[in-house]
């Protein structure tokens, strides 16, 4: 853990809105904020149904754009070469389908309604993420 560059308060408000946002998805329209899920419909959906997820993934894009007029965003420093990264994003994608679900809908949405598939799933994106890290910084 980078210490020098923890921000608490930053990480509990941003904390705060993702749950803020997903029970007023929940809420009012009832539905479940899982991103792949989500993004997947809005290039498959028609009418009102795409509109509302087109809504959703245009306020995570400007979302940083937002917070970049409140406060400093971090410096990001890529470390890995491109073609690794859209391979390693390609691969999430595929696992999130396979999955039925991101960690944002089975690990937030999903765990807070008690879910056991989405706890099951949750363990295994996590556990699969550490033995992941490990092999490619240690034993690669």
């Amino acid at each position: 853990m980078d210490w020098m560059n923890f921000t608490p308060q930053q990480s509990l408000l941003g904390g705060l809105f993702i749950g803020l946002a997903t029970a007023l998805l929940w809420l009012l329209n009832g539905r479940i904020a899982g991103i792949s899920g989500i993004a997947a419909g809005s290039l498959t959906s028609s009418g009102a149904e795409r509109w509302w997820r087109l809504a959703f993934v245009l306020g995570l894009v400007l979302s940083s754009w937002v917070w970049l007029l409140l406060a400093p965003l971090p410096e990001v420093q890529v470390t890995s070469n491109y073609q690794l990264l859209a391979l390693a994003g390609l691969l999430v994608g595929f696992g999130a389908r396979l999955g039925s679900g991101c960690t944002s809908g089975h690990g937030i949405c999903g765990l807070s309604r008690l879910s056991g598939r989405s706890l099951v799933a949750t363990v295994t994106f996590m556990t699969v993420a550490m033995v992941t890290v490990f092999v490619v910084r240690h034993l690669l």
